[in-house]
């Protein structure tokens, strides 16, 4: 009952919605409709105040390395101190509070790793970092997700993470494919055009501009 109670408290402490919250309080914006239209720090760059990334990016960490901590200082397992890392990543991605419309996860994920696997938060925020200079972030993120079990099997790190890992490449896959329930096009040959730069590119358009600078109520 504990360990549930650990990973079900990581859920709900995922579920905050930082970000959201952010664009309310500074704005006045809800950033379900705009740009991205993902509830995620870099939606409070473009759209709220570039500032504002940084609290709540760490917000973001912190809402997985809690439960994570906690699990670790209860004595707890750590496969259960990764599972709760990793229900602060699913309901920082799928929120209870806004109808399961959330971000995509990095931000708890870091967390996790800060407190499981430090090395591997260094690999994420190497391949971010570079990914933003190459305006390729999308997809060396998606690599550097998929690369991390590797990495903790080479540098002798716990099975737990690299197990961890690979949920995360799957969590990350699925909410990419689903998009917070974007409509997709009717049109079979344009409907696997759209799936395949949401894999990829974490968007629906060709343009990153087209896609992150949306208005409300703009199509795709």
């Amino acid at each position: 009952m504990l360990d549930l109670g650990l990973i079900w408290i990581g859920y709900l402490l995922g579920s905050i919605p930082t970000a959201y919250l952010a664009g309310r309080l500074l704005r006045g914006v809800d950033l379900r409709e705009w740009g991205s239209r993902t509830v995620s720090g870099t939606s409070v760059y473009y759209h709220v105040a570039r500032w504002a990334l940084f609290p709540v990016g760490i917000f973001d960490v912190l809402k997985a390395a809690i439960p994570t901590l906690a699990a670790l200082f209860l004595g707890r397992p750590r496969g259960v101190a990764v599972a709760a890392g990793l229900a602060a990543v699913i309901g920082h991605n799928w929120p209870v509070w806004l109808g399961f419309h959330g971000g995509r996860g990095i931000g708890p994920f870091l967390g996790l790793l800060a407190v499981t696997f430090p090395a591997g938060a260094l690999w994420i925020l190497s391949a971010l970092a570079i990914g933003r200079l190459l305006h390729a972030t999308a997809i060396l993120a998606l690599m550097a997700i998929a690369g991390l079990p590797a990495l903790v099997w080479l540098a002798g790190g716990p099975a737990e993470v690299a197990l961890g890992g690979l949920a995360m490449l799957g969590i990350t896959v699925i909410k990419r494919l689903e998009a917070n329930r974007e409509p997709l096009p009717s049109d079979p040959i344009e409907r696997r055009r759209v799936l395949w730069r949401r894999l990829w590119l974490d968007r629906d358009t060709a343009s990153w501009e087209a896609w992150m600078f949306r208005h409300p109520g703009q199509p795709a």
